[in-house]
């Protein structure tokens, strides 16, 4: 089942960026990383490919679109209307809906095909940090999982309707940073301790390490049981075959996402750091920028964002 998950590549999104014209660029370099223009300067922190366009969230609640113009705002203040900083993205199997998290306990459920915003904030009156979100499932019939920055995970089976949501908490009640789910209840996330947990119905979760890690973790890549892989401080790539965990050291850039898939990706991070994976052996890529890197999204076309307003393309 093809799923439009924030770290995938997506075949129907595929399609529909390459239909699209190609936004304006100001610089390139020999990697085929360009800089695309954007209409604002606030800190990118998550980009997906969706059923119509990419879409990536910046503090002050704003939700940017690339359209056949370039990127354009979309939404204004976040779910709320607060301007509440919006951190994690993600959307349902079909594409069509865009589910953003934030600080403030910001929850909203954005329709991509109609630009309609359904607030969700504050589950069960929780007004934490929610870092990261994971959905699996079809628009309007979606599981959704939350991680908050006091170490609980926030999940309603319901669409997160009103009155739907529970939490579980993991760990020891270090914040979690990311959470990804590779299908309908099963995926895995990571805390700012060193551990990664791992379900397989969506409530229970169980340790699978990693021992003596020594960095802090900030980027999941879920594609199976086992097939995991995690990124943090000094460039570190951890990566789970389903029995151990292999740890590499690319350099000293802190890493703040990883997207894998059949020992092809990236992994993003301080500095306009890049490295690319290409059957299996990772190289640190030029780039065409020194802002820090939140996040990237595999597709027919390459996204990588973060601090002010930054976004890369290729």
């Amino acid at each position: 089942m093809t799923r439009f998950t924030r770290r995938s590549a997506l075949k129907f999104a595929g399609a529909s960026l390459a239909a699209a014209t190609v936004p304006a660029t100001v610089s390139a370099d020999g990697n085929g990383w360009t800089i695309a223009e954007t209409p604002i300067d606030s800190s990118l922190s998550d980009v997906a490919h969706t059923a119509t366009n990419a879409h990536a969230v910046a503090c002050g609640g704003l939700v940017i679109e690339r359209t056949d113009a370039g990127w354009e705002v979309v939404l204004q203040g976040g779910p709320t209307g607060n301007g509440n900083d919006l951190l994690g993205a993600d959307t349902t199997d079909d594409g069509e809906r865009l589910w953003i998290v934030g600080a403030s306990g910001a929850v909203g459920e954005y329709d991509v095909t109609t630009g309609n915003l359904i607030d969700r904030s504050a589950p069960n009156d929780y007004t934490a940090n929610f870092n990261d979100v994971a959905v699996t499932g079809t628009a309007g019939d979606a599981d959704v999982y939350v991680a908050d920055d006091s170490g609980s995970i926030h999940y309603s089976f319901d669409n997160g309707a009103e009155g739907t949501w529970e939490y579980e908490a993991p760990g020891s009640g270090a914040g979690l940073p990311a959470i990804e789910f590779y299908d309908d209840r099963s995926g895995h996330a990571i805390d700012t301790n060193g551990r990664v947990f791992a379900t397989d119905d969506g409530v229970t979760w169980n340790p699978i390490g990693i021992e003596d890690a020594d960095v802090t973790f900030y980027g999941l890549d879920s594609d199976a049981a086992d097939d995991v892989t995690v990124c943090g401080g000094n460039a570190s790539i951890f990566e789970y075959d389903g029995s151990q965990w292999t740890p590499e050291s690319l350099g000293d850039a802190d890493l703040f996402d990883v997207e894998t898939e059949s020992g092809h990706g990236y992994a993003v991070g301080s500095g306009g750091a890049i490295f690319e994976l290409d059957s299996g052996e990772w190289t640190v890529i030029d780039t065409p920028t020194g802002e820090n890197l939140q996040a990237v999204a595999r597709g027919s076309t390459d996204i990588a964002v973060g601090a002010g307003g930054e976004v890369l393309e290729k």
